[in-house]
């Protein structure tokens, strides 16, 4: 029994896309086709506010603080939305093969956020970021590695 039997979901994502695709064929010769693509909300790409400041040593001297957490916090609240559409769409059995690929940050995010009754049907983890590549390179790159024995 392939990984990538038919009927198996497959879920490409980084922080900020994710595909999500079912494989309509066989494990030797797959065919995914896109069940929907998720992407974020339109943010902007900086922060509205202004960052905050803090007095140095200097007199009157004040210095920016950075807010670097905010382009990670995004990221993970868009990965708890993937998680939150995994969970719905396997709790009511739309998949019973689940394989996710990602960065390894992002599939820890991933895991962390699927209901135990989602997680355990996955199937495969595959660890790159492959969300902007052709499907048939895609279907290729995973009939390979998950063909291999463990």
């Amino acid at each position: 029994m392939g990984t990538l039997e038919q009927g198996t979901w497959v879920v490409i994502a980084d922080g900020e896309k994710a595909l999500v695709m079912e494989n309509v064929t066989d494990a030797q010769d797959p065919n995914l086709v896109v069940v929907s693509v998720e992407e974020p909300a339109k943010t902007p790409t900086t922060p509205r506010d202004r960052a905050g400041r803090r007095y140095d040593n200097g007199p009157r001297q004040k210095s920016a603080v950075d807010d670097s957490g905010w382009r990670s916090q995004a990221r993970s609240l868009f990965v708890q939305d993937v998680a939150n559409l995994l969970n719905r769409k396997g709790l009511k059995g739309r998949f019973d093969r689940l394989v996710l690929v990602a960065s390894p940050h992002v599939l820890g995010l991933l895991r962390r956020r699927l209901h135990s009754k989602v997680l355990k049907k996955v199937v495969a983890e595959v660890d790159k970021t492959l969300t902007n590549h052709p499907l048939h390179k895609v279907e290729r790159l995973l009939t390979d590695r998950l063909a291999k024995p463990a």
